[in-house]
């Protein structure tokens, strides 16, 4: 069953209708699947499962790991049900008063003995048997929830405990807040939980305290972006920008006033850019790790308004944050027996990672932290607003491109997509979850990406293989070297490692820039052996009943596609190939669409057969997409009147190529230089 909101108001909300109570009722419909699955008060919060060979925990998984998905049911709905509880204290689901519920679990949570109780940091560090001097576990994660809740519900449930109660919650989290951590987005957790004892009056170390925030800070690369290990993904900036506000409200701005005036700038830098990550209807992009958690992207723009001096537009935050969760809530199969599902909109296998559980997708739920705002706060009194979408028109494109993160996002007027292009990314040269996840060369708003379709064929992404030897390889390193002239320049590697020098790697060097209603790519092949065989696939068409035509003109070849997404929605989409390409073929595959169980791949195909010959080096390409049916225009499918090349043979192999467009522009792309240039 879907999300269906009654109490609508299109006078405050006029692109959603969906005001405070709206809310209200999605918080309700959320937790109401929880407790459908809850025999009673006593039982954890053990959601069902449909996908076990993924997922943890395993058959035979040790008692450590059963307890994590114990802690996550618990944490995780907790983060639904503490804004509720605290709106209506009295809430009853399934016959089950949910403020008692919770402040009974978490009790039985932090006490050894109780059937529930799902191990302090010493109890499980005497069961790991891996060797490791520095474990850390899930249970981390869980803590930092469990006190954002309880800060939340504050008057109903944390202060309704008698001072033995407190004290055993307080000695559990003080076990996890003082000892080992991951180091990265982890080391919030630690301070949050410490920041929540230090508010309550329990004793901390402070230079444990310190050490977190003084490398969270340094993890700063500008734009509001943290950098999170290795890749940029949402927790580099909803993850940092929310729990570093809350430890500002708590500990920083009393005792740490130099860092949390760091974080609260660093959080409004991010709101200059941040709301035009989001397409016109408020999209999330499917991007990044996991992306279970959906619009739980949108929280940083709560985390800014929890800042004292905070800058973000109130009316384009809830405008933001509303599209995002109708995006997900509204689908018919976005609850599974009530629970949201692994996956980003109905389930799917392949976005999912094992360090998730059938209760993880519940993190979701930070997107409904705002409703701790009270009633009278801007973020629900103001009008909304659209931000840059009210001043696109057609055929305008607003780009930002950030190069801290390395990140580069466009706002397509005429069709209201937003289309994301990254760099800095490395990935174990096997990890097709990772690359699918990150090296996609685009990722689109409305069309997410496809998983593995094929050996020789990858949705946005190139594949090359060496026909010689039947060896298929692929790009799991993009290197970044920023914006020049309207034009985006990176480099990807295939089968990049760092013990081998790149010379000995496949290589190919990415320019594109944005049209209308989509980009164009002029890429130029680096290869270091042939004979090669190279494809590269557009974004994953859910395949619903599809019209496919083929259009030529001036030598160039377009091959359009007209269908309809899962809920029924139009959806069309053009490839375009200029040169360097043999031919378009398609691929249909069952199984590795997010949206859809059918779908269609479009591909261009070449080869280079000659291991030092002076073959046509650049790969010219469009892709287009529309959420009608209205036909593209030929000049929208083929813009290119003129390939100017350097060279008199026309291959692009040295100076500049000039990309002369039917409107009048040129772009120019020229990679002489962007050695100095290029970063991860």
């Amino acid at each position: 069953m879907k999300f269906e909101p009654t109490k609508l108001d299109y006078t405050l909300s006029p692109y959603t209708g969906m005001t405070r109570d709206s809310w209200i009722e999605a918080a309700k419909y959320l937790l109401k699947g929880v407790f459908d699955n809850l025999e009673s008060i006593d039982a954890p919060v053990v959601m069902p499962r449909y996908e076990t060979e993924v997922t943890y925990p395993q058959k035979g998984a040790p008692e450590w790991r059963i307890k994590a998905e114990y802690f996550e049911g618990l944490a995780r709905s907790f983060f639904i049900s503490a804004p509720l509880v605290h709106i209506e204290p009295d809430l009853t689901l399934n016959g089950i008063n949910v403020r008692d519920y919770y402040k009974k679990q978490v009790l039985c949570a932090v006490t050894p003995g109780e059937k529930n109780y799902v191990l302090n940091y010493t109890d499980m560090k005497k069961t790991d048997t891996s060797g490791n001097l520095f474990s850390a576990f899930q249970q981390t994660v869980e803590t930092a929830a469990l006190v954002i809740c309880l800060w939340l519900s504050k008057e109903e449930i944390w202060d309704t405990y008698e001072k033995e109660e407190k004290d055993r919650i307080a000695e559990f989290l003080s076990d996890f807040g003082h000892a080992n951590t991951v180091p990265q987005n982890w080391r919030l957790f630690n301070m949050l939980d410490l920041a929540f004892l230090y508010m309550n009056g329990y004793d901390i170390d402070e230079d444990i305290m310190r050490d977190h925030a003084q490398n969270i800070l340094n993890y700063y690369v500008g734009e509001g972006w943290y950098r999170d290990g290795q890749s940029f993904d949402y927790y580099s900036c909803w993850a940092f920008n929310m729990y570093t506000a809350m430890w500002n409200t708590w500990y920083g701005y009393e005792k740490e006033p130099y860092i949390a005036a760091k974080f609260e700038e660093n959080s409004n830098e991010l709101m200059k850019t941040y709301p035009d990550f989001f397409d016109r209807d408020g999209f999330t992009n499917m991007w990044g790790r996991s992306c279970i958690y959906r619009n739980a992207a949108t929280s940083a723009f709560d985390g800014n308004l929890l800042m004292k001096n905070n800058t973000m537009d109130p009316g384009l935050a809830r405008r933001i944050c509303s599209g995002s969760l109708l995006q997900f809530f509204t689908r018919d199969d976005f609850l599974w027996s009530g629970v949201p599902t692994l996956g980003f909109y109905g389930p799917f296998v392949p976005l999912v990672q094992s360090y998730s559980c059938a209760e993880s997708p519940f993190w979701l739920a930070k997107a409904l932290l705002c409703l701790h705002l009270p009633a009278d706060h801007p973020f629900w009194t103001a009008k909304e607003n659209n931000g840059s979408w009210e001043d696109l028109k057609e055929g305008d494109v607003k780009v930002t491109t950030l190069n801290g993160p390395a990140l580069c996002f466009s706002n397509h007027g005429s069709n209201g997509i937003t289309e994301l292009r990254t760099g800095k990314i490395l990935k174990a040269k096997g990890d097709v979850h990772g690359m699918n996840n990150y090296s996609k060369l685009v990722f689109n708003s409305k069309f997410p990406w496809e998983a593995t379709v094929s050996e020789n064929v990858e949705s946005q992404q190139y594949v090359v293989e060496y026909t010689d030897e039947n060896i298929f390889v692929k790009a799991n390193a993009t290197f970044w070297a920023g914006e020049k002239k309207d034009v985006l320049y990176r480099r990807q590697f295939f089968e990049f490692e760092p013990e081998c020098e790149t010379h000995w790697k496949t290589a190919i060097n990415l320019a594109d820039f944005t049209v209308p209603y989509g980009i164009i790519r002029a890429d130029k092949i680096r290869f270091y052996r042939r004979p090669a065989r190279i494809t590269l696939g557009t974004f994953g068409f859910p395949d619903n009943g599809t019209t496919m035509e083929t259009r030529e003109k001036d030598g160039f070849k377009a091959v359009i596609l007209k269908g309809k997404d899962h809920t029924g929605k139009e959806k069309q989409l053009a490839f375009t190939t200029f040169a360097g390409w043999t031919e378009i073929k398609r691929v249909d595959s069952t199984g590795t669409n997010p949206d859809s169980e059918k779908s269609i791949i479009l591909y261009a195909e070449t080869e280079r057969n000659k291991q030092y010959g002076y073959d046509p080096y650049f790969l010219i390409s469009q892709t287009i997409t529309k959420e009608s049916h209205e036909d593209f225009t030929e000049d929208e499918l083929f813009p290119i009147s003129k390939i100017e090349y350097t060279d008199p043979q026309n291959c692009g192999g040295y100076g500049p190529v000039t990309i002369h467009l039917k409107n009048g522009e040129t772009r120019e792309i020229d990679f002489y230089g962007i050695e100095a240039k290029l970063s991860l």
